[in-house]
């Protein structure tokens, strides 16, 4: 059974299934997080879906340089949560599928290159008053 966090399933709704994949980045204390301005407003994991074909460890590379500019490498599975959302980007309620993974920054290539998003670093504590799904903020707990 896999954990579900976020809202209730809204009853006669078809929910589209969107897997993802994220990252918990840590560097010397340090989480790196994403902000998006646009449409949400929130703090993240960096990370987003998998397009059609694409491996979840080659979504995790991309989506984590497009939100944050930086280059990761050693990506290790935690695991995975559910989400049932309305994603207004898209015109679309999915449900989403969130493989989490812990993997290491390396490089900083640039900014973003997502249009809306910020890379900020931040400690442990912040990171998890922070984060606005609370899937997100079980797994970064968990670590301890």
């Amino acid at each position: 059974m896999i954990r579900r966090y976020g809202e209730a399933v809204v009853s006669g709704q078809r929910y589209r299934r969107r897997p993802g994949a994220y990252a918990i980045l840590e560097r010397e204390g340090q989480f790196l997080l994403t902000y998006q301005a646009d449409p949400h407003h929130e703090f993240q994991l960096p990370g987003g879906g998998i397009d059609p074909g694409e491996s979840p460890i080659a979504a995790l590379h991309r989506e984590v340089y497009e939100e944050t500019g930086w280059h990761i490498s050693a990506p290790r599975k935690l695991g995975v949560y559910r989400r049932f959302v309305f994603m207004p980007e898209y015109d679309l309620w999915a449900e989403k599928l969130c493989h989490i993974y812990l993997a290491r920054p390396v490089t900083r290539i640039g900014p973003p290159t997502e249009p809306d998003h910020t890379a900020i670093w931040t400690n442990r504590e912040t990171a998890l008053e922070l984060l606005f799904n609370r899937g997100d903020a079980a797994f970064l707990a968990r670590l301890g």
